[in-house]
């Protein structure tokens, strides 16, 4: 989720296209990853993170949720097996000599599953997250209730458990962009298309995962960058836009989402583009 916008998805061929990933973990963490910053607050504030809390984050990538929870007193541990250049800047980001060794001893980053988070000296978990919000790839909700289910033995019962998704694409212009990822790489017939957001996503991957529904809530997280280019390479951090570079080639995905991008480009050559994003939480039975 890393707070990343979508699980990274292998193009038809099993294989991805040609990027660098660390310039590309740069442009996630210093562009796009702050679009959601509204979704940690709006749920580090309902569910009043603070000193006591002991967060694990799963897809945490370059961990800019952790650090926002860090900075309220919680104790965080973030999880990731898919973006390692992501992770190197989680480190950096979480465990600086600068926080002293006190935060630095309630604050892990790991590289593999949950069941690595867990060892007899971790105390259960009060809150788990799971940022990366479904709903806009099919398929990208797949094996996410397999993960919570194997997170769930980790945590109190009846601690919180908040999956995020995109909002209904009525709501979201960000998804007219997108779409250009789904056109260029039809011809493939990828499983990573776009597709809108559906009512009860996040319920269903809770019922999957043996968790029980416990409200929700929308957030307004609009996307906006300084330029044209700032959205583009934002927009091709998430790995959205994969399966079309693999399918056309780079200079012709990036031609057609600066395209897309035109309606949303003001006079002082900034984009802005209004979304909104809603929020499950769910409790561990």
């Amino acid at each position: 989720m890393t707070p990343t916008l979508v699980r990274q998805h292998l193009t038809h061929t099993g294989q991805e296209p040609r990027v660098d990933r660390c310039a590309r973990a740069r442009d996630w963490s210093e562009i796009q990853e702050r679009m959601l910053v509204p979704l940690y607050e709006a749920v580090y504030e309902r569910l009043e993170v603070s000193t006591g809390t002991r967060v694990l984050g799963l897809g945490c990538g370059s961990g800019l949720a952790l650090l926002m929870a860090a900075t309220r007193g919680a104790a965080v541990t973030g999880v990731d097996s898919s973006a390692s250049e992501r992770l190197a800047l989680a480190r950096e980001r979480l465990l600086p000599e600068v926080w002293g060794t006190r935060t630095r001893a309630q604050t892990r980053i790991v590289d593999g599953h949950p069941r690595d988070a867990a060892d007899a000296e971790t105390p259960a978990y009060t809150l788990v997250t799971a940022f990366e919000p479904i709903g806009c790839l099919a398929g990208d909700s797949e094996g996410l209730a397999g993960l919570l289910a194997a997170t769930t033995p980790l945590v109190e019962r009846g601690a919180p458990v908040v999956l995020a998704g995109w909002g209904p694409p009525e709501r979201c212009t960000t998804s007219s962009v997108l779409r250009v990822a789904t056109k260029l790489a039809d011809p493939l017939r990828s499983a990573g298309s776009w597709r809108p957001a559906l009512r009860d996503d996040l319920e269903e991957v809770a019922q999957r995962a043996g968790l029980r529904p416990d409200g929700s809530g929308r957030v307004a997280c609009p996307f906006g960058y300084a330029d044209v280019d700032s959205a583009l390479r934002g927009l091709l951090s998430t790995g959205l836009f994969d399966a079309a570079i693999s399918a056309t080639d780079q200079a012709q995905v990036d031609k057609e989402v600066v395209e897309a991008l035109h309606p949303y480009q003001r006079r002082d050559g900034a984009v802005w583009m209004p979304n909104v994003f809603r929020y499950l939480i769910a409790r561990v039975p």
